[in-house]
C-alpha cells in the first residue's frame, strides 16, 4: 500500500538578482503576487503566482550557493504559443524558435533577465 507522503506542489524557487524587476516583469507577463513579506530582516520571499495555478514560482535573491542562469525545468502551459512567444519578446526577453513537430504541442523556452531559463508549451488540443 503507498502512502501519499506529499498532498501537493506549493512552490518552486527561482534565484533572481532584482526581486523588483523580477516581480514586475512576471506580472506583464500575467502572474500576480500571492506573497511578498520580509521573513527576517534582509530576507524578502516573493511568491508569484498565474491565476489559474496552484503552484507559485518564489523570487529569491541570489547568492554564492543560488546563482542565477540555472536551467530552472519549469514547464509553463499556454492556449496560444505563437502569442505567447510573441509577448515575451516583447517584455525584452530573449525567446527560442518555436518548435512545431508533428504529433507535438507547439514549444518553445526563454531565458528571464538574469538568464534562467523556462520552458513554454501550447496546451493540448489547440
Amino acid at each position: 500500500m503507498t502512502t501519499n507522503v506529499f498532498t501537493n506542489l506549493r512552490s518552486v524557487a527561482v534565484p533572481v538578482s532584482d526581486q523588483d524587476r523580477t516581480k514586475t516583469l512576471l506580472e506583464s507577463l500575467g502572474f500576480t503576487v500571492a506573497m511578498d513579506a520580509e521573513l527576517q530582516p534582509g530576507f524578502r520571499w516573493i511568491e508569484m503566482q498565474l491565476p489559474s495555478a496552484a503552484t507559485t514560482i518564489s523570487l529569491v535573491t541570489t547568492g554564492a550557493e543560488l546563482p542565477t542562469g540555472i536551467d530552472t525545468g519549469i514547464r509553463l502551459e499556454t492556449a496560444d504559443a505563437r502569442a505567447a512567444q510573441a509577448a515575451v519578446v516583447s517584455a525584452g526577453l530573449d525567446a527560442g524558435e518555436l518548435l512545431d513537430w508533428p504529433g507535438v504541442p507547439l514549444m518553445f523556452s526563454f531565458l528571464d533577465l538574469d538568464g534562467n531559463r523556462f520552458y513554454v508549451s501550447e496546451t493540448s488540443g489547440s
